[in-house]
């Protein structure tokens, strides 16, 4: 009970917490619009967006790996670190002194570089890890626009007609960082794991655009904004994922509910693809090939200090980003699914509330994926290199080219995308036939047991040589079975 009720007090206070630091936002933003200029608001969601919000959900994601990791495998997470002072020397404060152990030592180790190391590409690898993966964020949209003190206050930084095509351009940049790192290093073992991470990115890059295609097709533009949409009750018209594909309540003006039309509903093998794509390109485990202890050293081997850091906080960013994206581009960024419009017509002359409430739906939508990722993340093992490729090049490729003909073609067939939309819910009931279908065992029968193990054969039927030593017989294999089990009840017990 006492777990149940930390954990449900953490959650109360990350949702008080995205609240308050979106209408702190807002009203920052509509500040900087009355005393500053037309726009202001746009560099001061710089600062709370890129840095508040990405930014420390990304450091605090470092500790929260190690607590997710931890519960997901039955297993004590961070706790040693302490702070040595009256009343916390035995708290463990949820693992967040391990947080700051970490940034002081990044902060305080020596910043060594190899002798032969290319100094300024060497410098500048880390750089464009972190520089591309950041300013990915600046035209995701977190929340509405709403206008506060007679001034128009828009949560998101910049809002280009390219928006779609801007996130593919700089996503592909990072490569060059991951590729640097390796090659400037002059190191073999770099070199070999940043042309595995150059090379998963780029075939990896091909999906990801494939993925989207089919969802420019559906709404009819690449501007994150109007893939979002906008409610009746602020426009006159809802647009984009904001609409109802079949609205059932409402129309008289009451609670309004019905099905969305989010991404996932009409794009299920979009989301798949974007989503499974997105997740190589952060090269996290299962595709953490690049970086795999087991194999190879990663590219970034001969980095220390606040440099490495650089590689290993992009590599969180990068998990942020993609949560955010995959919110706003299949499941409707800040938008119910349903009570939307009631929403809107009740805080008509609240539009502070209302942007604190919907801009702090947005964030937890953020958290949900995030989660998703982690989970992701500790349950499948390390793909080998060719399962990677095969996944990327013959799977993902060619089910992206089938979304995108049968997306076009079911669109012209019907603009109101409701076509579209049962057949993503064929999709999704086929995956999940998939996912939950279960195979018959084989059983071995009593006969071909005793036979495999018989006299002067092994488990294969192989004879074993000239003095005919061979595995135990049928009934022997079961004696020391047999004999062996309190033992291991003994072991399971003591787990």
């Amino acid at each position: 009970m006492k777990r149940i009720i930390t954990v449900l007090s953490g959650m109360g206070l990350i949702v008080f917490a995205c609240a308050a630091v979106t209408a702190v936002a807002y009203v920052v933003g509509a500040l900087a619009e009355e005393h500053l200029f037309t726009g202001a608001s746009r560099l001061t969601n710089i600062l709370f967006l890129m840095v508040t919000f990405v930014m420390i959900i990304a450091t605090l994601l470092t500790v929260a790996e190690r607590k997710w990791s931890a519960l997901i495998q039955d297993r004590i997470g961070p706790n040693r670190a302490r702070i040595n002072l009256p009343g916390l020397r035995n708290a463990p404060l949820a693992g967040i002194p391990h947080l700051v152990a970490d940034a002081v030592k990044m902060l305080t180790k020596e910043d060594f570089m190899p002798a032969l190391a290319s100094s300024f590409l060497y410098k500048l690898g880390p750089v464009l890890a972190m520089g591309s993966v950041v300013a990915l964020f600046a035209v995701v949209p977190a929340g509405p626009s709403i206008t506060l003190w007679g001034h128009r206050v828009d949560m998101v930084v910049s809002t280009p007609d390219f928006g779609l095509l801007y996130l593919l351009a700089i996503a592909s940049l990072a490569v060059y960082g991951t590729s640097l790192a390796g090659w400037a290093s002059n190191n073999k073992f770099a070199l070999l794991g940043s042309v595995r991470a150059s090379s998963q990115m780029i075939s990896y890059e091909v999906a990801l655009g494939l993925s989207l295609v089919g969802l420019i097709m559906a709404f009819s533009t690449v501007q994150l904004p109007a893939l979002v949409g906008t409610l009746a009750a602020e426009t006159g018209t809802s647009t984009g994922q904001a609409r109802y594909l079949w609205q059932f309540t409402g129309a008289d003006g009451g609670f309004d509910f019905g099905l969305p039309a989010w991404g996932f509903l009409l794009q299920p093998m979009g989301f798949l693809g974007f989503f499974a794509a997105s997740f190589a390109e952060t090269k996290r485990a299962p595709f953490d090939a690049p970086e795999g202890d087991s194999e190879i050293i990663g590219y970034f081997v001969e980095y220390s200090g606040m440099k490495f850091g650089l590689f290993m906080i992009s590599e969180f960013i990068e998990v942020v980003i993609l949560a955010g994206v995959t919110a706003v581009l299949f499941f409707g960024g800040w938008n119910l699914p349903f009570g939307g419009e009631w929403l809107a017509t009740q805080l008509k002359d609240a539009p502070l509330l209302y942007g604190t409430l919907l801009g702090t739906v947005f964030w937890l939508k953020v958290i949900g994926l995030i989660f998703v990722q982690m989970v992701i993340r500790w349950t499948f093992p390390r793909f080998r290199y060719d399962q990677i490729q095969t996944l990327g090049w013959k799977i993902l490729l060619p089910m992206g080219l089938v979304n995108v003909f049968a997306t076009g073609a079911l669109v012209l067939w019907d603009p109101s995308l409701r076509y579209l939309a049962l057949f993503g819910f064929l999709q999704i009931a086929a995956v999940l036939a998939l996912t939950f279908s279960t195979g018959d065992e084989p059983q071995a029968s009593h006969g071909a047991g005793h036979g495999a193990l018989g006299h002067g054969n092994t488990p294969g039927g192989l004879p074993t040589g000239a003095h005919g030593h061979a595995l135990p017989a049928h009934g022997r294999v079961a004696e020391s079975l047999d004999a062996k089990a309190p033992v291991a009840a003994s072991v399971s017990s003591s787990h």
